[in-house]
């Protein structure tokens, strides 16, 4: 084949998703230095910081940029190696950031990770189907599918879903052919996805576990199946099922068995009894078997797995090394997982609600997702129709996908319906299989289970091409109809446009920060630290993507994984206590008001802060008049809601 033709798909289908990715987000590309696809007081404040700090440490002061002395100021340096920092997309913007400013860099990366994002998804699928057309469309699917525009409003890391579709396609290639390049590709990978989101990382592990497991494990049906133990089985199903029926009607109670009292008031249990009888009742009628691996297949297997493993540690010993500094200064905290309260994953509805960023779909649609749950963006899983009526006909017509992939999508998707599944609300309290997964080591670190959702759509991308494809053959006189349904009807049914977008001014009170002396630090009020879980005080990472203009260091800060040490020394420090008590507004005990009077503003002298910023929409009257009397400031400039302040000098000893 000439040069030509080969590269000529590729520039294609890059230029095609490119077009896609202008259109999908338009109006954005005629405001690329004014304004964001998310708010700045959300995670969008803290991705654009991400790229600003990450260029602030490497090349203002020359060191590793995962540590920063630019947050917590009153305490040691931050560690970013748990912290969600994008490093991938942070080199990217690395040279741009000087020629187009931190607002168009950001928006100008995020533009190309969904190009990069489709364009990996076409290679994945084309190699699994060999037909361009509809593995772009696939692309097109996985980049701007409901849910990943969803996450380019606020989750930006993952957007960047690249690296799950070119593991994938490495994985395939390296357990049908096992070539040292496909090894080592993919280490390359796995470093890519960990320093795009941890998430993705790990997802690329548990994709390598479920491909392994379909090469290995036959699952055929029995014959005959021993009939005593199925009807003892049935029994206790039937059993059992009509228990949980009754403590659902009745609220549950107490009843008393062989004199011990026993308490029914959930399902939980109850259920999780069913749902593991039903598991066994199914291992009777299918059987397990393993197909045996040679000592050569085994060996190949385990170097190739070695070479991989070995490439991504040493791409990844920068942020392995302050890790490793993390966990020797005890700052290295492993969450709790609870087994009825950790994070949902997706309503199995909101996969069959229309795409919700439509502009034809009704505002309504929006509110019922907000209402399923607090954290709303989780649950945008929309499948769109277009996908699952082509699996659904080329099903019904005859079609028998390959096991791989039907595998792969129940996998996942049964992971992104999280610890328990929930239908249009309501908890069922069957487990699925992220209830024991999430207290694996490593994998526990993916604690929101819905993200697999990034997954399941790349695998419903591979089905739909390859029933588009089966359609189009076995249905030749319509394949140019099949194909112009697709092409027409998806990208109409994906459309996000035009996408809502949110001011990146900064108040022009900052330009004063920006004009201290360096070394200068900034107190805003209210004040706090915050991650992903917990919050002391009451932190906004508006004020992280403020600092993206001034540059000066904060005395509170946010981060994906805060160490539980950082809030120890907030409430050691009798200033910073006091300010977090009152930034939470809650009533500030005498003796420690007192305290915030006497040692405040030598405190302010001793931590340099040259600057008070107050908020007064969300600080209460009484932490701006405490706060102001206490520290003793003199009040600079107003600028809407923000007031500008400055500590009045301490008088000579």
């Amino acid at each position: 084949m000439p040069q030509a033709n080969r590269w000529r798909p590729h520039v294609l289908a890059l230029a095609g998703y490119a077009v896609a990715a202008l259109v999908f987000s338009w109006p954005l590309p005629i405001n690329l230095d004014t304004h964001l696809t998310g708010i700045p007081a959300g995670d969008t404040g803290v991705y654009v910081w991400n790229q600003w700090v990450f260029r602030h440490e490497l090349i203002e002061h020359g060191r590793l940029p995962f540590r920063t002395e630019s947050l917590f100021s009153a305490g040691n340096p931050a560690n970013l190696s748990l912290h969600n920092y994008t490093t991938f997309q942070n080199l990217l913007a690395l040279p741009l950031i000087p020629l187009f400013g931190v607002v168009a860099t950001f928006n100008v990366v995020y533009l190309l990770m969904t190009v990069i994002t489709g364009y990996c998804g076409f290679l994945l699928v084309r190699r699994v189907t060999g037909a361009p057309l509809e593995s772009w469309l696939a692309g097109l699917l996985f980049a701007w599918s409901p849910a990943m525009v969803a996450r380019g409003t606020e989750h930006f890391s993952l957007v960047a879903a690249a690296p799950l579709a070119l593991f994938l396609l490495l994985l395939l290639r390296t357990v049908e052919a096992y070539r040292l390049r496909d090894a080592v590709g993919l280490g390359v990978v796995m470093w890519w996805a960990a320093s795009t989101d941890v998430y993705y990382a790990v997802y690329c592990v548990l994709l390598a576990a479920a491909v392994l497991t379909a090469q290995l494990v036959v699952v055929q049906r029995r014959a005959v199946i021993a009939a005593s133990g199925a009807r003892w089985l049935n029994a206790l199903i039937v059993a059992l099922t009509l228990l949980i029926v009754a403590v659902a009607v009745s609220g549950g109670g107490e009843i008393s068995l062989a004199g011990q009292s026993i308490r029914m008031r959930s399902l939980y249990t109850p259920v999780l009894m069913l749902t593991v009888l039903a598991l066994v009742r199914l291992l009777l009628r299918y059987r397990l078997s393993i197909v045996p691996m040679s000592m050569t297949a085994l060996g190949r297997l385990a170097r190739h797995a070695s070479v991989g493993v070995l490439v991504s540690s040493v791409l990844l010993l920068p942020v392995l090394y302050t890790a490793a500094q993390r966990l020797l200064a005890g700052e290295f905290d492993t969450p709790q997982i609870f087994w009825r309260s950790s994070p949902p994953g997706i309503d199995a509805l909101a996969l069959l609600v229309p795409n919700p960023h439509h502009p034809l779909v009704p505002a309504g649609l929006s509110d019922w997702i907000r209402e399923r749950r607090l954290d709303a963006i989780e649950n945008v899983a929309a499948m769109p129709w277009v996908v699952l009526l082509t699996v659904a006909a080329a099903a019904w017509a005859g079609w028998r996908a390959p096991r791989r992939w039907v595998w792969l999508t129940a996998v996942f998707g049964l992971l992104a319906m999280g610890p328990f599944l929930v239908v249009a609300g309501i908890n069922t309290h069957v487990p699925g299989p992220w209830a024991l997964l999430r207290y694996l080591p490593v994998v526990g670190l993916a604690r929101t289970p819905a993200r697999f959702n990034m997954v399941l759509v790349l695998m419903m991308a591979v089905l739909f091409a390859l029933a588009l494809v089966w359609l189009r053959r076995r249905y030749p006189a319509y394949r140019y109809q099949l194909l112009a349904v697709g092409a027409v009807v998806l990208p109409l049914e994906l459309l996000p446009a035009p996408r809502p977008l949110y001011t990146a001014a900064i108040p022009e009170i900052y330009t004063q920060v920006a004009a201290a002396p360096a070394g200068a630090t900034l107190l805003e009020i209210p004040f706090g630290v915050r991650d992903g879980t917990f919050s002391v005080g009451n932190f906004t990472a508006r004020t992280q993507y403020f600092q993206t203009a001034h540059g000066k260091p904060l005395l509170g800060g946010y981060l994906s994984r805060l160490a539980s040490r950082r809030v120890d020394d907030v409430r050691r420090d009798p200033v910073l206590d006091a300010l977090a008590i009152l930034s939470e507004n809650q009533l500030l005990p005498a003796e420690k008001e007192r305290a915030l009077v006497a040692h405040g503003p030598a405190w302010l002298a001793r931590q340099n802060v040259q600057f008070v910023v107050v908020d007064r929409l969300r600080a209460s009257v009484a932490l701006r008049e405490l706060t102001t009397r206490a520290l003793q400031l003199e009040l600079v400039s107003i600028d809407g809601e923000l007031e500008l302040y400055r500590p009045v000098p301490l008088a000579a000893p």
